[in-house]
Protein backbone atom coordinates (compact mmCIF):
# COMPACT_ATOMS: atom_id res chain seq x y z
CA UNK A 1 0.00 0.00 0.00
CA UNK A 2 1.47 3.11 -0.61
CA UNK A 3 0.16 6.59 0.74
CA UNK A 4 2.12 8.38 -1.28
CA UNK A 5 1.25 7.57 -4.77
CA UNK A 6 2.34 0.70 -5.84
CA UNK A 7 1.60 -1.38 -3.16
CA UNK A 8 1.03 -2.96 -4.96
CA UNK A 9 -1.13 -3.26 -1.91
CA UNK A 10 -1.86 -2.80 1.94
CA UNK A 11 -1.03 -5.13 -0.30
CA UNK A 12 1.18 -4.70 -2.32
CA UNK A 13 -1.35 -6.48 -4.19
CA UNK A 14 0.50 -7.55 -3.10
CA UNK A 15 0.73 -4.89 -2.47
CA UNK A 16 0.23 -1.74 -0.14
CA UNK A 17 1.69 -0.70 -5.10
CA UNK A 18 2.30 3.73 -6.32
CA UNK A 19 -0.06 6.77 -4.99
CA UNK A 20 -3.22 6.90 -4.12
CA UNK A 21 -6.35 9.37 -5.04
CA UNK A 22 -7.64 9.45 -1.90
CA UNK A 23 -5.82 9.52 0.80
CA UNK A 24 -2.21 10.13 1.40
CA UNK A 25 -1.32 7.25 -0.60
CA UNK A 26 1.23 1.90 0.43
CA UNK A 27 0.54 0.47 -2.28
CA UNK A 28 0.91 4.54 -6.02
CA UNK A 29 -0.28 8.29 -7.01
CA UNK A 30 -2.29 11.36 -5.42
CA UNK A 31 -5.37 13.72 -6.77
CA UNK A 32 -5.64 16.09 -9.24
CA UNK A 33 -6.40 19.77 -8.61
CA UNK A 34 -9.27 22.58 -10.15
CA UNK A 35 -7.55 21.89 -13.36
CA UNK A 36 -10.77 21.40 -15.94
CA UNK A 37 -12.18 18.34 -17.15
CA UNK A 38 -10.53 16.47 -20.46
CA UNK A 39 -11.90 14.35 -23.21
CA UNK A 40 -12.06 10.73 -21.59
CA UNK A 41 -11.00 7.40 -23.44
CA UNK A 42 -12.32 4.24 -22.11
CA UNK A 43 -10.55 2.05 -19.84
CA UNK A 44 -7.55 0.17 -21.36
CA UNK A 45 -8.91 -3.42 -22.10
CA UNK A 46 -7.71 -6.73 -20.70
CA UNK A 47 -4.13 -7.75 -21.45
CA UNK A 48 -3.52 -4.43 -22.40
CA UNK A 49 -0.32 -2.67 -21.68
CA UNK A 50 1.38 0.46 -23.08
CA UNK A 51 5.48 0.20 -22.69
CA UNK A 52 7.02 0.87 -26.30
CA UNK A 53 7.98 -2.57 -26.44
CA UNK A 54 11.13 -2.57 -28.51
CA UNK A 55 13.41 -5.89 -28.72
CA UNK A 56 16.69 -5.66 -27.79
CA UNK A 57 18.63 -4.83 -31.31
CA UNK A 58 16.67 -1.50 -30.99
CA UNK A 59 18.02 -0.17 -28.30
CA UNK A 60 21.47 1.49 -27.62
CA UNK A 61 24.04 0.21 -25.07
CA UNK A 62 24.49 1.52 -21.74
CA UNK A 63 22.69 4.96 -20.52
CA UNK A 64 21.21 5.85 -17.40
CA UNK A 65 17.21 5.79 -16.33
CA UNK A 66 15.69 8.08 -13.80
CA UNK A 67 13.16 7.41 -11.47
CA UNK A 68 11.18 8.89 -8.82
CA UNK A 69 10.59 7.01 -5.84
CA UNK A 70 7.93 7.41 -3.01
CA UNK A 71 9.64 6.97 -0.12
CA UNK A 72 12.83 5.55 1.12
CA UNK A 73 13.13 1.93 1.42
CA UNK A 74 14.41 0.88 4.69
CA UNK A 75 13.38 -2.88 4.83
CA UNK A 76 14.08 -4.42 1.76
CA UNK A 77 12.90 -8.49 3.01
CA UNK A 78 10.34 -8.36 0.60
CA UNK A 79 8.78 -11.82 2.58
CA UNK A 80 8.46 -9.17 6.11
CA UNK A 81 5.55 -7.15 6.80
CA UNK A 82 7.56 -4.06 6.54
CA UNK A 83 8.79 -5.00 3.05
CA UNK A 84 6.39 -7.00 1.36
CA UNK A 85 3.68 -4.08 2.34
CA UNK A 86 5.12 -1.67 0.54
CA UNK A 87 5.19 -2.18 -3.68
CA UNK A 88 8.07 -0.20 -4.63
CA UNK A 89 9.95 -2.42 -2.41
CA UNK A 90 8.26 -5.61 -4.12
CA UNK A 91 9.54 -4.28 -7.57
CA UNK A 92 13.00 -3.38 -7.14
CA UNK A 93 13.41 -6.40 -5.00
CA UNK A 94 12.86 -8.39 -8.13
CA UNK A 95 15.50 -6.57 -10.09
CA UNK A 96 17.68 -7.60 -7.33
CA UNK A 97 16.37 -11.57 -6.40
CA UNK A 98 15.00 -14.24 -8.32
CA UNK A 99 11.84 -13.80 -9.76
CA UNK A 100 10.94 -17.17 -11.24
CA UNK A 101 8.03 -16.38 -13.29
CA UNK A 102 7.15 -13.07 -14.95
CA UNK A 103 3.84 -12.26 -15.97
CA UNK A 104 2.43 -11.42 -19.27
CA UNK A 105 -0.30 -8.13 -20.16
CA UNK A 106 -2.86 -10.70 -19.40
CA UNK A 107 -1.82 -11.67 -15.92
CA UNK A 108 -0.38 -14.77 -17.26
CA UNK A 109 2.88 -16.29 -15.71
CA UNK A 110 5.64 -17.35 -17.27
CA UNK A 111 8.69 -19.11 -16.24
CA UNK A 112 11.75 -17.44 -16.55
CA UNK A 113 14.67 -19.16 -17.93
CA UNK A 114 17.40 -17.71 -16.51
CA UNK A 115 16.08 -19.14 -13.00
CA UNK A 116 14.03 -21.41 -14.21
CA UNK A 117 14.44 -24.65 -17.08
CA UNK A 118 10.95 -26.05 -15.98
CA UNK A 119 8.44 -25.62 -13.53
CA UNK A 120 4.75 -27.85 -13.27
CA UNK A 121 2.46 -29.47 -10.85
CA UNK A 122 4.13 -33.35 -11.07
CA UNK A 123 1.49 -34.87 -8.85
CA UNK A 124 -2.36 -33.86 -7.86
CA UNK A 125 -3.10 -35.86 -4.60
CA UNK A 126 -1.07 -34.69 -2.83
CA UNK A 127 -0.14 -31.72 -4.93
CA UNK A 128 3.54 -31.45 -5.69
CA UNK A 129 5.21 -29.03 -7.77
CA UNK A 130 8.79 -30.16 -8.72
CA UNK A 131 10.77 -26.63 -10.21
CA UNK A 132 14.21 -27.50 -11.93
CA UNK A 133 16.78 -24.75 -11.58
CA UNK A 134 19.27 -23.65 -14.23
CA UNK A 135 21.93 -24.63 -13.29
CA UNK A 136 23.75 -21.66 -13.71
CA UNK A 137 21.71 -19.22 -11.25
CA UNK A 138 23.65 -18.71 -8.33
CA UNK A 139 23.83 -16.11 -5.33
CA UNK A 140 26.11 -13.23 -4.96
CA UNK A 141 28.14 -14.99 -1.90
CA UNK A 142 28.94 -18.51 -4.81
CA UNK A 143 26.44 -20.92 -3.67
CA UNK A 144 24.10 -22.02 -6.52
CA UNK A 145 20.36 -21.66 -5.76
CA UNK A 146 18.54 -24.89 -3.83
CA UNK A 147 15.75 -26.52 -2.12
CA UNK A 148 17.26 -24.88 0.97
CA UNK A 149 16.52 -21.26 0.04
CA UNK A 150 12.94 -22.58 -0.88
CA UNK A 151 12.47 -24.46 2.56
CA UNK A 152 13.99 -20.88 4.30
CA UNK A 153 11.45 -18.87 2.64
CA UNK A 154 8.60 -21.51 3.83
CA UNK A 155 9.43 -21.68 7.01
CA UNK A 156 9.69 -18.32 7.62
CA UNK A 157 6.54 -17.36 5.55
CA UNK A 158 4.04 -20.13 6.79
CA UNK A 159 3.11 -17.97 9.93
CA UNK A 160 3.96 -21.02 12.57
CA UNK A 161 6.81 -19.14 13.90
CA UNK A 162 6.03 -16.14 15.62
CA UNK A 163 9.30 -14.78 15.84
CA UNK A 164 9.24 -14.25 12.24
CA UNK A 165 7.35 -11.24 11.67
CA UNK A 166 6.20 -12.03 8.02
CA UNK A 167 3.98 -10.46 5.72
CA UNK A 168 1.67 -12.95 4.25
CA UNK A 169 1.35 -16.51 5.00
CA UNK A 170 -1.01 -17.29 1.98
CA UNK A 171 0.04 -20.44 0.46
CA UNK A 172 3.32 -20.94 2.32
CA UNK A 173 0.78 -22.21 5.26
CA UNK A 174 -0.38 -25.00 2.57
CA UNK A 175 2.94 -26.60 1.80
CA UNK A 176 3.92 -29.70 3.89
CA UNK A 177 7.12 -30.29 2.61
CA UNK A 178 10.27 -29.18 0.74
CA UNK A 179 12.78 -31.10 -0.22
CA UNK A 180 15.60 -32.10 -2.64
CA UNK A 181 14.47 -33.73 -5.92
CA UNK A 182 16.51 -35.84 -8.05
CA UNK A 183 19.52 -34.12 -8.07
CA UNK A 184 20.50 -30.35 -6.57
CA UNK A 185 19.11 -28.09 -9.34
CA UNK A 186 15.51 -30.01 -8.67
CA UNK A 187 13.20 -28.71 -5.98
CA UNK A 188 9.87 -30.50 -4.93
CA UNK A 189 7.53 -28.73 -3.08
CA UNK A 190 4.62 -30.85 -1.36
CA UNK A 191 1.04 -29.17 -0.81
CA UNK A 192 -1.68 -30.51 2.02
CA UNK A 193 -4.39 -28.74 0.43
CA UNK A 194 -4.24 -27.90 -3.35
CA UNK A 195 -3.22 -24.72 -3.63
CA UNK A 196 -3.75 -22.63 -7.59
CA UNK A 197 -1.39 -20.07 -7.18
CA UNK A 198 1.84 -21.91 -6.28
CA UNK A 199 3.59 -19.83 -9.14
CA UNK A 200 3.15 -16.61 -7.22
CA UNK A 201 5.18 -18.32 -4.24
CA UNK A 202 8.95 -17.59 -3.92
CA UNK A 203 7.99 -14.24 -6.30
CA UNK A 204 10.79 -13.10 -5.36
CA UNK A 205 13.14 -15.83 -4.30
CA UNK A 206 14.95 -14.75 -0.63
CA UNK A 207 18.22 -16.41 0.08
CA UNK A 208 18.15 -18.95 3.04
CA UNK A 209 21.62 -17.09 4.26
CA UNK A 210 19.88 -14.07 4.60
CA UNK A 211 16.74 -15.27 6.38
CA UNK A 212 18.62 -17.79 8.68
CA UNK A 213 17.60 -17.14 12.11
CA UNK A 214 14.63 -14.61 13.19
CA UNK A 215 16.88 -12.16 13.60
CA UNK A 216 18.24 -12.20 9.93
CA UNK A 217 14.73 -12.31 8.73
CA UNK A 218 13.87 -9.21 10.64
CA UNK A 219 16.83 -6.64 10.93
CA UNK A 220 19.40 -8.17 8.31
CA UNK A 221 17.65 -6.29 5.60
CA UNK A 222 17.18 -3.14 6.70
CA UNK A 223 19.01 -0.40 4.70
CA UNK A 224 20.45 -3.05 3.00
CA UNK A 225 20.17 -6.04 0.53
CA UNK A 226 23.04 -8.87 1.95
CA UNK A 227 22.69 -10.88 -0.62
CA UNK A 228 21.28 -11.10 -4.41
CA UNK A 229 21.04 -12.89 -7.83
CA UNK A 230 19.79 -10.75 -10.29
CA UNK A 231 20.31 -8.83 -13.50
CA UNK A 232 21.43 -5.86 -11.08
CA UNK A 233 22.88 -5.06 -7.93
CA UNK A 234 22.58 -1.96 -5.62
CA UNK A 235 25.70 0.61 -6.55
CA UNK A 236 24.77 3.25 -4.37
CA UNK A 237 22.44 3.78 -1.58
CA UNK A 238 22.59 7.18 -0.23
CA UNK A 239 20.01 7.98 2.85
CA UNK A 240 21.41 11.71 2.89
CA UNK A 241 20.93 12.35 -0.88
CA UNK A 242 17.58 9.80 -0.98
CA UNK A 243 18.84 8.34 -3.90
CA UNK A 244 19.55 4.70 -5.10
CA UNK A 245 21.47 3.60 -7.67
CA UNK A 246 20.92 -0.14 -9.59
CA UNK A 247 23.96 -0.99 -11.76
CA UNK A 248 24.60 -4.15 -13.84
CA UNK A 249 25.72 -7.13 -12.20
CA UNK A 250 28.78 -8.69 -13.66
CA UNK A 251 28.55 -12.10 -12.49
CA UNK A 252 25.14 -12.31 -14.06
CA UNK A 253 24.97 -15.16 -16.13
CA UNK A 254 21.67 -14.33 -18.38
CA UNK A 255 21.51 -11.51 -20.77
CA UNK A 256 23.10 -8.35 -19.62
CA UNK A 257 21.14 -5.25 -19.23
CA UNK A 258 21.11 -2.57 -21.93
CA UNK A 259 21.12 0.17 -19.35
CA UNK A 260 24.76 1.26 -17.51
CA UNK A 261 22.31 2.40 -14.10
CA UNK A 262 18.73 3.16 -13.28
CA UNK A 263 18.90 6.37 -10.38
CA UNK A 264 15.76 6.28 -8.31
CA UNK A 265 15.15 9.53 -6.03
CA UNK A 266 12.85 10.06 -3.18
CA UNK A 267 10.65 12.77 -3.83
CA UNK A 268 6.85 13.50 -3.39
CA UNK A 269 4.51 13.67 -5.89
CA UNK A 270 4.30 17.73 -6.67
CA UNK A 271 8.05 17.70 -6.65
CA UNK A 272 8.11 14.73 -8.87
CA UNK A 273 6.13 16.53 -11.76
CA UNK A 274 8.26 19.62 -11.61
CA UNK A 275 11.59 17.15 -11.68
CA UNK A 276 10.00 15.34 -14.55
CA UNK A 277 9.57 18.80 -16.12
CA UNK A 278 12.81 20.05 -15.33
CA UNK A 279 14.42 16.90 -17.16
CA UNK A 280 15.78 15.23 -13.48
CA UNK A 281 13.51 12.05 -13.75
CA UNK A 282 11.99 10.36 -17.01
CA UNK A 283 8.83 9.03 -15.52
CA UNK A 284 5.75 10.85 -13.72
CA UNK A 285 2.80 9.57 -13.25
CA UNK A 286 -0.10 11.84 -14.93
CA UNK A 287 -3.12 10.17 -12.84
CA UNK A 288 -4.49 13.67 -11.87
CA UNK A 289 -5.84 16.24 -13.21
CA UNK A 290 -2.95 18.82 -11.79
CA UNK A 291 -1.01 16.13 -12.72
CA UNK A 292 -1.93 15.33 -16.41
CA UNK A 293 -2.34 18.90 -17.53
CA UNK A 294 1.50 20.21 -16.22
CA UNK A 295 3.04 16.97 -18.26
CA UNK A 296 0.74 16.37 -21.54
CA UNK A 297 2.54 18.84 -23.17
CA UNK A 298 5.47 18.91 -21.64
CA UNK A 299 9.03 18.28 -24.28
CA UNK A 300 10.06 14.72 -25.74
CA UNK A 301 6.68 13.12 -23.82
CA UNK A 302 4.46 10.22 -24.53
CA UNK A 303 1.33 9.58 -22.26
CA UNK A 304 0.77 5.51 -21.54
CA UNK A 305 -1.89 3.91 -20.48
CA UNK A 306 -3.06 0.85 -18.99
CA UNK A 307 -4.95 -0.91 -16.13
CA UNK A 308 -2.97 -2.87 -13.52
CA UNK A 309 -4.84 -4.41 -9.76
CA UNK A 310 -5.08 -1.11 -8.45
CA UNK A 311 -8.51 0.09 -6.88
CA UNK A 312 -9.27 2.91 -4.97
CA UNK A 313 -11.99 2.55 -1.99
CA UNK A 314 -13.09 3.94 1.71
CA UNK A 315 -12.55 1.71 4.34
CA UNK A 316 -14.45 1.70 7.63
CA UNK A 317 -12.71 1.09 11.13
CA UNK A 318 -14.28 -2.03 12.99
CA UNK A 319 -14.47 -0.15 16.71
CA UNK A 320 -16.78 2.15 18.25
CA UNK A 321 -20.10 3.07 16.32
CA UNK A 322 -18.76 1.15 13.53
CA UNK A 323 -18.61 -2.18 15.41
CA UNK A 324 -22.14 -2.35 14.59
CA UNK A 325 -22.49 -3.83 10.89
CA UNK A 326 -25.33 -2.26 10.25
CA UNK A 327 -23.72 1.61 10.58
CA UNK A 328 -20.70 0.38 8.31
CA UNK A 329 -23.67 -0.69 5.91
CA UNK A 330 -25.67 2.58 6.35
CA UNK A 331 -22.04 4.85 5.39
CA UNK A 332 -22.09 2.81 2.06
CA UNK A 333 -25.68 3.53 1.23
CA UNK A 334 -25.42 6.82 2.12
CA UNK A 335 -22.54 8.10 -0.43
CA UNK A 336 -22.99 8.67 -4.25
CA UNK A 337 -20.09 6.76 -5.43
CA UNK A 338 -20.50 8.23 -8.68
CA UNK A 339 -20.63 12.09 -7.81
CA UNK A 340 -17.00 11.26 -5.82
CA UNK A 341 -15.41 9.08 -8.91
CA UNK A 342 -16.51 12.35 -10.90
CA UNK A 343 -14.41 14.46 -8.48
CA UNK A 344 -10.97 12.23 -8.70
CA UNK A 345 -11.37 11.56 -12.59
CA UNK A 346 -11.68 15.38 -13.26
CA UNK A 347 -9.31 16.08 -15.79
CA UNK A 348 -7.64 12.51 -15.95
CA UNK A 349 -7.83 11.56 -19.61
CA UNK A 350 -9.00 7.91 -19.06
CA UNK A 351 -12.37 7.35 -17.74
CA UNK A 352 -13.02 6.09 -13.87
CA UNK A 353 -15.65 3.12 -13.48
CA UNK A 354 -17.40 2.52 -10.81
CA UNK A 355 -15.85 -0.65 -9.24
CA UNK A 356 -17.77 -3.65 -8.25
CA UNK A 357 -15.41 -6.12 -6.97
CA UNK A 358 -12.53 -5.75 -4.05
CA UNK A 359 -10.89 -9.18 -5.53
CA UNK A 360 -10.92 -9.09 -9.40
CA UNK A 361 -10.87 -6.52 -11.33
CA UNK A 362 -13.28 -5.90 -14.75
CA UNK A 363 -10.02 -6.19 -16.90
CA UNK A 364 -9.33 -9.73 -15.43
CA UNK A 365 -11.66 -12.76 -16.32
CA UNK A 366 -13.97 -13.53 -14.05
CA UNK A 367 -14.82 -10.14 -13.18
CA UNK A 368 -18.61 -9.49 -12.37
CA UNK A 369 -20.35 -6.37 -10.10
CA UNK A 370 -21.33 -7.82 -6.97
CA UNK A 371 -22.18 -4.52 -5.07
CA UNK A 372 -26.05 -4.78 -5.23
CA UNK A 373 -27.97 -2.77 -3.00
CA UNK A 374 -24.82 -2.40 -0.77
CA UNK A 375 -23.21 0.51 -2.88
CA UNK A 376 -26.64 1.93 -4.29
CA UNK A 377 -26.88 5.29 -3.04
CA UNK A 378 -30.01 5.12 -0.99
CA UNK A 379 -30.12 7.62 1.64
CA UNK A 380 -34.01 6.58 2.95
CA UNK A 381 -32.32 3.19 3.59
CA UNK A 382 -29.33 4.52 5.10
CA UNK A 383 -31.70 6.28 7.92
CA UNK A 384 -33.24 3.31 8.38
CA UNK A 385 -30.20 1.20 8.94
CA UNK A 386 -29.18 3.63 11.60
CA UNK A 387 -32.71 4.06 13.09
CA UNK A 388 -32.49 0.18 13.74
CA UNK A 389 -28.73 0.39 15.01
CA UNK A 390 -30.52 2.71 17.65
CA UNK A 391 -28.94 6.00 16.69
CA UNK A 392 -31.94 8.46 17.13
CA UNK A 393 -32.42 11.26 14.65
CA UNK A 394 -31.80 14.78 15.89
CA UNK A 395 -32.56 17.97 15.09
CA UNK A 396 -31.94 19.19 11.09
CA UNK A 397 -27.97 19.69 10.94
CA UNK A 398 -27.19 17.64 13.99
CA UNK A 399 -25.80 14.64 14.35
CA UNK A 400 -27.88 11.29 15.12
CA UNK A 401 -27.60 10.41 18.74
CA UNK A 402 -27.50 7.18 21.00
CA UNK A 403 -27.39 6.99 24.88
CA UNK A 404 -26.51 10.35 24.91
CA UNK A 405 -23.61 10.38 22.84
CA UNK A 406 -23.39 11.92 19.10
CA UNK A 407 -22.97 9.65 16.00
CA UNK A 408 -19.38 11.29 15.40
CA UNK A 409 -16.56 9.98 13.25
CA UNK A 410 -13.53 11.00 12.33
CA UNK A 411 -11.72 10.48 8.74
CA UNK A 412 -7.94 10.24 9.02
CA UNK A 413 -6.22 12.10 6.00
CA UNK A 414 -2.33 12.73 5.11
CA UNK A 415 -1.42 16.13 5.02
CA UNK A 416 -0.03 15.26 1.97
CA UNK A 417 -3.42 14.86 0.21
CA UNK A 418 -4.31 16.52 -2.58
CA UNK A 419 -6.94 18.69 -3.29
CA UNK A 420 -8.53 16.52 -5.33
CA UNK A 421 -8.50 14.26 -2.14
CA UNK A 422 -9.95 16.85 0.16
CA UNK A 423 -12.86 17.68 -2.28
CA UNK A 424 -13.49 14.37 -1.67
CA UNK A 425 -13.82 13.37 1.35
CA UNK A 426 -15.30 16.92 2.03
CA UNK A 427 -18.51 15.52 -0.75
CA UNK A 428 -18.78 12.57 0.67
CA UNK A 429 -19.05 14.37 4.89
CA UNK A 430 -21.70 15.92 3.27
CA UNK A 431 -23.37 13.03 2.28
CA UNK A 432 -23.18 11.14 5.72
CA UNK A 433 -24.28 14.68 7.24
CA UNK A 434 -27.89 14.34 5.02
CA UNK A 435 -28.07 11.21 6.63
CA UNK A 436 -27.28 12.35 10.38
CA UNK A 437 -23.66 11.50 10.23
CA UNK A 438 -21.51 13.87 11.73
CA UNK A 439 -17.73 13.38 9.74
CA UNK A 440 -14.49 14.71 10.69
CA UNK A 441 -11.35 15.38 8.46
CA UNK A 442 -8.30 15.02 10.48
CA UNK A 443 -5.31 15.56 8.83
CA UNK A 444 -2.29 13.93 10.01
CA UNK A 445 1.78 14.10 8.91
CA UNK A 446 1.94 12.27 5.98
CA UNK A 447 5.14 9.79 7.37
CA UNK A 448 2.55 8.83 10.25
CA UNK A 449 -0.39 8.18 8.22
CA UNK A 450 -0.06 4.48 7.59
CA UNK A 451 2.83 3.80 10.68
CA UNK A 452 0.52 5.58 13.28
CA UNK A 453 -3.17 5.61 12.20
CA UNK A 454 -3.92 2.81 9.15
CA UNK A 455 -1.93 -0.03 9.98
CA UNK A 456 -2.80 -0.24 13.71
CA UNK A 457 -6.37 0.42 12.78
CA UNK A 458 -7.00 3.75 14.65
CA UNK A 459 -9.36 5.39 12.49
CA UNK A 460 -12.67 5.25 11.63
CA UNK A 461 -12.58 5.93 7.86
CA UNK A 462 -9.54 5.91 5.48
CA UNK A 463 -8.97 5.96 2.29
CA UNK A 464 -6.12 4.44 0.22
CA UNK A 465 -5.37 1.92 -2.48
CA UNK A 466 -4.89 -1.68 -2.53
CA UNK A 467 -2.20 -2.77 -5.32
CA UNK A 468 -1.35 -6.01 -7.02
CA UNK A 469 -3.47 -8.12 -5.28
CA UNK A 470 -2.85 -10.49 -7.81
CA UNK A 471 -3.29 -13.15 -8.62
CA UNK A 472 -6.67 -13.11 -6.81
CA UNK A 473 -5.35 -15.27 -3.85
CA UNK A 474 -3.80 -12.51 -2.47
CA UNK A 475 -7.07 -11.13 -1.88
CA UNK A 476 -7.03 -13.08 0.94
CA UNK A 477 -4.39 -10.99 2.90
CA UNK A 478 -6.55 -7.78 2.76
CA UNK A 479 -9.53 -9.47 4.08
CA UNK A 480 -8.54 -11.87 6.41
CA UNK A 481 -9.75 -12.46 10.28
CA UNK A 482 -6.42 -11.04 12.52
CA UNK A 483 -4.33 -14.01 13.99
CA UNK A 484 -3.23 -12.58 17.30
CA UNK A 485 -1.70 -9.38 16.39
CA UNK A 486 -0.65 -10.38 13.09
CA UNK A 487 -3.69 -8.16 11.02
CA UNK A 488 -2.18 -9.12 7.39
CA UNK A 489 -3.40 -6.70 5.28
CA UNK A 490 -6.63 -5.60 6.73
CA UNK A 491 -5.75 -2.46 9.26
CA UNK A 492 -9.50 -2.76 9.92
CA UNK A 493 -9.55 -6.23 11.39
CA UNK A 494 -13.25 -6.80 9.87
CA UNK A 495 -13.62 -9.66 8.58
CA UNK A 496 -15.50 -13.50 9.43
CA UNK A 497 -15.07 -16.84 9.28
CA UNK A 498 -16.57 -17.46 6.39
CA UNK A 499 -15.01 -15.28 3.90
CA UNK A 500 -11.78 -16.58 4.88
CA UNK A 501 -13.41 -19.97 4.15
CA UNK A 502 -14.34 -18.93 0.82
CA UNK A 503 -11.04 -17.20 -0.10
CA UNK A 504 -9.30 -20.03 1.27
CA UNK A 505 -11.54 -22.47 -0.96
CA UNK A 506 -11.07 -20.23 -3.62
CA UNK A 507 -7.36 -20.34 -3.71
CA UNK A 508 -7.52 -24.48 -3.52
CA UNK A 509 -9.95 -24.23 -6.30
CA UNK A 510 -7.72 -25.05 -9.43
CA UNK A 511 -10.22 -24.63 -12.30
CA UNK A 512 -9.88 -20.75 -12.76
CA UNK A 513 -13.68 -20.24 -13.34
CA UNK A 514 -15.00 -22.64 -10.99
CA UNK A 515 -12.35 -20.20 -8.29
CA UNK A 516 -13.72 -17.50 -10.21
CA UNK A 517 -17.24 -18.24 -8.85
CA UNK A 518 -16.27 -18.76 -5.67
CA UNK A 519 -14.23 -15.25 -5.06
CA UNK A 520 -17.46 -13.52 -6.38
CA UNK A 521 -19.07 -15.43 -3.50
CA UNK A 522 -16.61 -14.14 -1.22
CA UNK A 523 -16.45 -10.68 -2.57
CA UNK A 524 -20.49 -10.49 -2.25
CA UNK A 525 -20.21 -11.06 1.67
CA UNK A 526 -17.35 -7.96 1.94
CA UNK A 527 -19.87 -6.17 0.32
CA UNK A 528 -22.72 -7.48 2.82
CA UNK A 529 -20.06 -6.50 5.89
CA UNK A 530 -19.86 -3.19 5.16
CA UNK A 531 -15.76 -3.46 4.85
CA UNK A 532 -15.16 -1.18 2.32
CA UNK A 533 -16.83 0.63 0.38
CA UNK A 534 -15.06 0.20 -3.56
CA UNK A 535 -14.84 3.24 -5.76
CA UNK A 536 -12.78 2.22 -9.02
CA UNK A 537 -9.81 0.64 -10.84
CA UNK A 538 -7.06 3.41 -11.18
CA UNK A 539 -5.38 3.07 -13.94
CA UNK A 540 -1.79 3.90 -14.72
CA UNK A 541 -1.43 6.80 -16.54
CA UNK A 542 2.54 7.75 -16.92
CA UNK A 543 4.24 10.61 -18.90
CA UNK A 544 7.35 9.19 -20.46
CA UNK A 545 10.01 10.38 -21.76
CA UNK A 546 10.36 10.22 -25.70
CA UNK A 547 12.56 7.22 -26.63
CA UNK A 548 12.43 5.11 -23.28
CA UNK A 549 11.61 1.89 -24.62
CA UNK A 550 9.79 -1.62 -22.38
CA UNK A 551 8.77 0.70 -19.60
CA UNK A 552 5.37 2.69 -19.21
CA UNK A 553 2.07 1.31 -18.17
CA UNK A 554 2.29 -1.95 -17.76
CA UNK A 555 -1.27 -3.10 -16.83
CA UNK A 556 -1.82 -6.64 -15.29
CA UNK A 557 2.52 -7.42 -16.47
CA UNK A 558 5.34 -6.98 -14.38
CA UNK A 559 8.17 -4.74 -14.53
CA UNK A 560 11.83 -5.91 -16.20
CA UNK A 561 14.32 -3.44 -15.58
CA UNK A 562 16.65 -6.03 -17.43
CA UNK A 563 14.71 -4.73 -20.54
CA UNK A 564 14.41 -0.82 -19.92
CA UNK A 565 16.21 1.03 -22.50
CA UNK A 566 16.47 4.20 -24.73
CA UNK A 567 15.85 3.75 -28.65
CA UNK A 568 18.66 3.62 -31.16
Amino acid sequence: MDASSTARRLGRTAALAVAVVLAATACTSGGGGSAGDVAKSEPPRQDAQDINAKPADQLKDGGEVRFALDQWITQWNPLQVDGGSYTDTVNLVRALEPTLFDTDASGTFRPNADFLTEAKVTSTSPQVVTYKLNPKAKWSDGKPLSYLDFKADWQASNGKDPAYNGYDPSGYELISAVEQGADPTEVKVTFSEPYADWQNLFRPLVPAAGIATPEDFNKGWLEKVPITSGPFRIGVADKTAQTISFVPDPAWWGTRAKLDKITFRVMDKAASIQAYLNNEIDLASAGTATAYGQLKSAKDTVIRAASPWDEVHISFGGTGALADQRVRQALGKAIDRSALIKIANNGVPVEFKPLGNHIIMPNQAGYQDNSGDWAKFDVPAAKKLLDEAGWKEADSGQPRTKDGQPLELHWVLSDGSTQAQLDLATAAAAMWQAAGVKVDLDKVAANDYFAKYVTPGKFDIASWRNTDSFPNSKSLANFRLPVGDNTFSNPSRLGTPEIDGLLKKAAGTVDPAEAAKVYNQADAKIWELGHTVELYQRPAVVAVRKGLANYGAFGLAGEDYSKVGWEK
